[in-house]
């Protein structure tokens, strides 16, 4: 799912009157043997609901086929890195600690290391739909230890959107299918010369778009620098993250080429932590950008009801595949994240929590999320329905890029090499770094991140 980057004071407090709300309730899960309580995250945006709207089928579904048993919601209004904070500290407690959660595969692993997950294997053995669900989004909800912590709930990929009337007026292709970078940079300078009152190219980029830029923004480049087999992030046979590799050196001069050759946003709108909605609600809706790379769900933020309607995109925008850097096998990158449903260590009522995924994840309800959500069908008996594959305008492109696609290292180091990342890619988009010296930087706050756990490639 996308990060939603938000005003930082607003969401505090919401995320404040939240917690007030939890430590008020007390008693937590344990309360009630017969309610089971489920926190998510929930949108910022308050025409954004479509969690909330299937949430709510959902519960109606599970109390009409338990009689006697009740869900309560227990949703935390706030952005990702919030949402993050308010999550580990309920589940610190018994008193606070939902009996199922929301997690990132970004932060899971750091919350099974923490001790605050339960390994749900002994269900998932006896749950004969688990089979249906493809090794690589297991694999995403998997811990070191082997267990799986989670069960996912989709996936999501990335690739370029572009406008097919600027690319018209700028004379390029309608069909406009990148080999390479330098594909990308030269359609982004035809662009900014033949129709300069739009930005050519959004690439998210520094600390205030958080995760959007490391993932939606530098691993696309970094993994496209890779033969399609290797991590250039974390070396798997030695257990290490890399460090003074070209390919990391390459992607951050792509990002610098970006902003000192003003293809991109002006720095302060992309340094502004609201960056994402103002390329979904207002530079693509509004023919303002050329090509924007970006992830599959931007369509939910376009639908009825969503407050940024646009039903027109499927055919305005066009969709292309990001190259690897010099076109080398396998020609293509994508990056993949997702959401899973994970029962807390200290759920009073895990039995009843997992009755409750298996309610969620059966093959309609699981199809009928991912549509809602524009996301990536992790079901193989799901990504084979052509009801799934003609719900809405690109699902097949982007479930396509499955098959070229990678997961970030999700190890507990992970969010501390990504702000790292992030640091690096502010300095050379504001100028005040070199390439050289940001990777230098990165390099060092590597090594302090992962306790020297570093291999230099």
């Amino acid at each position: 799912m996308p990060v939603r980057p938000t005003a930082v004071l607003p969401s505090l407090i919401a995320a404040t009157l939240a917690a007030s709300a939890l430590t008020a309730c007390g008693g937590g899960s344990g309360s009630d043997p017969d309610t089971v309580k489920v926190s998510f995250k929930q949108s910022t945006d308050n025409s954004i609901h479509v969690m909330d709207d299937y949430l709510a089928d959902i519960k109606k579904q599970f109390e009409k086929k338990y009689p006697g048993k009740k869900v309560e919601f227990v949703p935390i209004k706030a952005p990702d890195s919030e949402y993050y904070t308010k999550v580990q500290q309920m589940l610190r407690s018994s008193k606070t600690a939902p009996d199922l959660v929301y997690e990132d595969t970004f932060l899971i692993n750091s919350d099974i290391t923490s001790g605050y997950l339960k390994p749900l294997d002994p269900y998932l053995a006896k749950w004969a739909d688990w089979q249906q669900f493809i090794d690589t989004a297991k694999t995403a909800a998997k811990a070191e230890d082997g267990k799986t912590y989670g069960v996912p709930d989709g996936t999501d990929t990335r690739g370029l959107w572009f406008d097919k009337g600027i690319f018209e007026k700028a004379g390029l292709p309608a069909d406009w299918q990148p080999k390479a970078w330098d594909d990308v940079l030269a359609a982004a300078r035809t662009i900014k010369q033949k129709v300069p009152d739009v930005t050519p190219l959004n690439l998210y980029t520094g600390k205030p778009a958080g995760e959007a830029a490391t993932m939606q923004g530098f691993e696309m480049l970094l993994y496209g620098t890779a033969d399609g087999r290797s991590d250039p992030l974390y070396d798997t046979a030695s257990k290490k993250w890399i460090a003074g590799s070209q390919g990391f050196k390459d992607a951050l001069t792509f990002v610098e080429t970006v902003y000192k050759e003003k293809l991109g946003p002006d720095v302060s709108t992309a340094l502004d932590p609201n960056i994402q909605t103002i390329v979904r609600g207002d530079l693509l809706p509004k023919g303002k950008l050329g090509i924007n790379l970006d992830g599959s769900w931007l369509p939910q933020d376009w639908l009825p009801g969503s407050g940024h309607e646009w039903p027109e995109w499927s055919s305005e925008l066009g969709l292309a595949a990001m190259p690897t850097q010099h076109g080398q096998a396998p020609g293509k990158v994508s990056m993949s994240g997702g959401w899973t449903w994970s029962i807390p260590a200290k759920a009073a009522n895990p039995d009843l929590a997992f009755d409750f995924i298996e309610t969620m994840q059966t093959k309609a309800n699981a199809q009928k999320w991912y549509v809602a959500n524009s996301g990536i069908a992790v079901r193989k008996d799901v990504a084979e329905d052509p009801a799934y594959v003609k719900a809405q305008p690109g699902i097949k492109f982007f479930t396509d890029l499955v098959a070229s696609t990678h997961y970030r290292p999700a190890y507990p180091a992970y969010p501390k090499v990504s702000t790292a990342v992030q640091e690096a890619m502010e300095g050379v988009t504001t100028g005040d770094k070199s390439v050289a010296e940001a990777a230098s930087e990165y390099d060092a706050a590597l090594k302090e991140a992962t306790d020297n756990q570093v291999v230099e490639k």
